[in-house]
């Protein structure tokens, strides 16, 4: 027990009492020294994202189909248009890792390549998407009024649109549909849910302090949006982003599939699940393989968008 102190006062009687000096623990001034500065949002989902096996797992599968979309020649065995009907139908081997096709080509070097037209008409999509939508929604957020009245009405009008007909009766207008055409006409039906989203986004930091701060030190509307409310608003949107590239990797090998996507003479999944139905009780490897190269390449993205939608929302960590 810590001695009480008096101090004697002016007269007789007037003493006062002086409380000892409080002693503080030296391990909790250590704790509040050793304490970091407060970490924003992205600082957190970073640190969220590499603590769960999921995020390993998914970014694996997107490097893997990332690398051999871009260097294929570096993992395929043989040129996926060098076939031999000589060859046709032949089981799993030494020579031939996943057999080959009713037309002697190799399932494995075709698995391999077909990932570049699939991964870069998803990219191109979805980037399409992104800016389009992204801008479409940012206005109407930001702005509201009128503009917000007009932008949504056409959002609504493109969302009430069947996205895979409408997108079967535009490609089959063009005469030249490459990877850029089949991406840009996926973009140009499903950009309405990243507009909404991207509107909802703005709508909910538009009127936060740094935007008023920011209105209050003379800044303009464009600067505003692009500097201060769309980084702030930016989580859903890349989110949905990184969920949407695995959607438009179906899409395309959907189209592909129905004869409505990219030509005959782009290796492609869907070309190769198109071409591999007819041969699928001789050889079901003409299937199985294109078929979990797409499953896995788009599982890989979802598995990501969920990790990233969990790191994104703080109300997700706490649970």
């Amino acid at each position: 027990m810590p001695e009480n102190r008096y101090e004697k006062g002016p007269r007789p009687g007037q003493d006062r009492y002086v409380a000892p000096p409080e002693k503080v623990k030296v391990g909790a001034i250590d704790a509040i020294a050793e304490d970091e500065a407060p970490s924003s949002l992205w600082g957190d989902a970073w640190r969220e994202m590499r603590s769960r096996p999921l995020f390993w797992v998914a970014l694996t599968i997107i490097t893997a189909a990332l690398f051999v979309s871009f260097f294929p020649g570096l993992v395929a065995t043989q040129e996926p248009r060098n076939c031999d009907l000589g060859e046709s139908l032949l089981p799993p081997g030494p020579d031939h890792f996943f057999g080959t096709t009713k037309d002697g080509c190799d399932i494995y070097s075709r698995v391999i390549f077909g990932a570049r037209a699939s991964v870069t008409v998803g990219v191109l999509a979805t980037a399409f998407v992104v800016i389009l939508g992204g801008a479409i929604g940012a206005v109407a957020g930001y702005v509201g009024g009128w503009v917000d009245t007009i932008l949504s009405r056409l959002t609504d009008i493109f969302f009430a649109l069947p996205f895979v007909l409408a997108a079967i009766v535009i490609l089959s207008l063009l005469p030249d549909r490459n990877s850029f055409a089949v991406a840009l006409v996926l973009a140009s039906f499903g950009w309405t849910s990243i507009a909404r989203i991207t509107r909802g986004s703005v709508l909910s930091v538009k009127n936060n302090e740094f935007v008023t701060a920011a209105k209050a030190l003379g800044m303009g509307k464009i600067g505003i949006l692009l500097k201060h409310a769309l980084p702030n608003a930016a989580a859903p949107i890349i989110v949905y982003a990184t969920v949407a590239l695995g959607t438009f990797v179906v899409a395309e090998a959907t189209l592909t599939f129905l004869g409505i996507g990219l030509p005959p003479g782009v290796v492609s999944w869907g070309g190769d699940l198109s071409n591999g139905q007819q041969s699928i009780r001789q050889a079901p490897e003409v299937l199985i393989y294109p078929g979990a190269a797409l499953a896995l390449t788009v599982l890989g993205f979802i598995m990501m968008g969920d990790v990233v939608r969990d790191a994104l929302d703080p109300k997700a960590r706490k649970r």
